[in-house]
């Protein structure tokens, strides 16, 4: 059993403790019957604090939570001094990671089938749906009427009475022939003398269900239960309100009444003009303009699209391979090394390809043809609409940049490692970490005259490694410093690269992911020659600074 150290606490302290956590004494406890945005702002600050998340909300936060009827209250902390709490952590310690610290769970009822795919994008939110395996939806809503949404314009129009008329018709008829095919079904498939009945009348129940849902128009409302944190739910709702959907629009705004209501601290910059109303813009800006290029493209080369062309007609070859044709040394970054092990050689293309699928009527073949006739200008034209004006990095273009992909192949410490590890949108593969390649040292400890003492703490944790390997391969590891060099293999898409490298080449990011990055971007320009993709990352920053932080920590001030 590991061995830990128990933190001691006052009677009074104790007290407190109990109404907040679901152990006082233990490693590992739950936080309780506080506000969201209070564990927020806890966390957060957990981050830039030695002391143990107990000992911090003793010292920092209970003071101003504990309600003056005495310690120990379960009554917890209320939104107003929550959001006092939040922005103070908010300022100091950056918005978009401690946005991710709070969750809710929604629940968003009598939404179209088009709405839940607008509600289901977003990948880093969990999602339950309505099935139409199990529900039968003949039943109809309180208020009479079957269970299909009706847009207020279209009822309003001239159609309106053609709407109804056509949704009440395909309800009816579903409704009706339920029973007919359970009656077919149950005399395909008998039931087994071992079969329950209830079980029985299920599967029927959902076969029958599974061959009629083709009926159910996509105007059928469902039910769809989100849990996610403050900033999913910001991006969100930022998507919704941009989009062309009335729908989407309306529901972006009861959604977010109801948000603020438990998490009013996380979503303070949809308000802002310089943050939510910017980041809307460029969305909405972005996505009409590149539909009105693409429609132009349309119209320049619509007739001259007759045979559909394989991709192979639409670049040099596929999938590329890199670890024949890699100089020795080139890649090697102080220490760190990185190799664009393989892509796709016609990566652009199914970018650009996935942009004119998504901005018309075309088929997937349809769309490499036209690809074909499209001229280097309108090939960089159509790029720069979909990537819009970036005004800030978390501008990022849609879903097509996940159309290509690259895999790198790093040796670097084990620090910068665990830091790119985190990312949630790529895949990563690494082998265990032995020493045997080598430690980082920063150039600063050989200017400042710290070398032989750094190198003196590194040999002394790889005597210890090689004691503990024989008989405790895998606990050797723990003796080995940060700085130990480890191998891995990063996958990832065009888009996810854009958020990483952009991210990661930031001034105040440690210099030695920071390099990798920077490399990575390099060679995605220089290597894979995806020049359009690489202009895109307009936030890559390669100059040197030598605090790094200094221009976030001005902010704070």
């Amino acid at each position: 059993m590991f061995s830990y150290s128990v933190e001691e606490f006052s009677e009074a302290e104790k007290g407190i403790l109990s109404a907040y956590v679901t152990d006082i004494d233990g490693p590992v406890f739950a936080l309780t019957n506080l506000d969201e945005s209070v564990k927020g702002a806890l966390f957060a600050r957990y981050s830039r604090s030695p002391k143990s998340l107990r000992r911090l909300f003793i010292d920092e936060f209970a003071g101003s939570i504990i309600p003056e009827d005495g310690a120990g209250s379960n009554q917890g902390i209320g939104t107003g001094r929550a959001k006092v709490l939040y922005d103070r952590v908010f300022n100091e310690y950056g918005d978009d990671s401690v946005a991710q610290l709070g969750g809710v769970h929604l629940a968003c009822e009598q939404v179209s089938n088009i709405l839940t795919k607008l509600l289901e994008r977003g990948r880093m939110m969990s999602y339950l749906e309505q099935s139409t395996r199990y529900i039968s939806y003949d039943v109809r809503l309180s208020n009479g009427q079957y269970r299909y949404y009706r847009d207020a314009a279209v009822l309003g129009s001239p159609l309106g009475g053609h709407y109804v008329a056509a949704m009440d018709f395909a309800f009816v008829q579903y409704s009706s022939l339920i029973p007919k095919i359970e009656s077919f079904l149950a005399s395909k498939y008998p039931q087994a003398p071992d079969d329950p009945d209830p079980a029985y009348r299920r599967s029927i129940k959902a076969k029958a269900l599974d061959l009629l849902r083709g009926l159910l128009p996509v105007a059928t409302l469902s039910n769809v239960g989100i849990y996610g944190s403050g900033q999913a739910f910001e991006a969100l709702i930022l998507r919704l309100r941009a989009s062309a959907l009335p729908e989407a629009n309306t529901y972006a705004e009861l959604m977010l009444q109801q948000l603020r209501k438990v998490i009013p601290s996380f979503l303070t910059r949809l308000d802002r003009p310089d943050r939510g109303g910017v980041w809307q813009t460029y969305l909405r800006d972005t996505r009409e303009r590149t539909r009105a290029i693409a429609e132009r493209i349309f119209e320049n080369h619509a007739l001259q699209v007759t045979q559909p062309a394989t991709m192979a007609q639409v670049g040099p070859g596929g999938p590329t391979s890199l670890s024949t044709n890699l100089r020795p040394g080139q890649y090697d970054l102080e220490g760190n090394e990185v190799k664009l092990i393989h892509f796709d050689s016609n990566g652009e293309d199914k970018v650009l390809q996935e942009i004119l699928f998504e901005h018309s009527n075309l088929s997937i073949e349809s769309a490499r043809s036209l690809l074909l006739q499209m001229t280097e200008d309108e090939r960089a034209e159509l790029m720069a609409a979909y990537v819009g004006s970036r005004k800030d990095r978390r501008h990022k273009p849609g879903r097509a940049f996940e159309a290509t992909q690259y895999v790198f192949e790093v040796v670097s410490d084990y620090g910068a490692f665990r830091d790119l590890q985190r990312h949630r949108l790529l895949t990563i593969e690494w082998q265990s970490i032995t020493g045997e390649l080598g430690f980082y040292m920063p150039d600063e400890i050989t200017e400042a005259g710290l070398s032989a003492e750094y190198v003196q703490v590194i040999e002394r944790e790889r005597e210890l490694y090689e004691m503990m390997s024989g008989d405790f391969p895998l606990q050797a590891q723990y003796a080995l410093p940060l700085a130990s060099r480890i191998r891995y293999v990063i996958s990832m898409n065009a888009r996810e690269a854009m958020h990483l490298i952009e991210l990661r080449s930031m001034p105040q990011g440690h210099i030695s992911y920071r390099k990798i990055a920077i490399r990575m971007f390099e060679l995605i320009r220089e290597v894979a020659n995806h020049k359009l993709i690489a202009q895109s990352m307009q936030f890559v920053q390669t100059e040197s600074e030598g605090l790094g932080r200094m221009a976030s920590e001005r902010k704070r001030l």
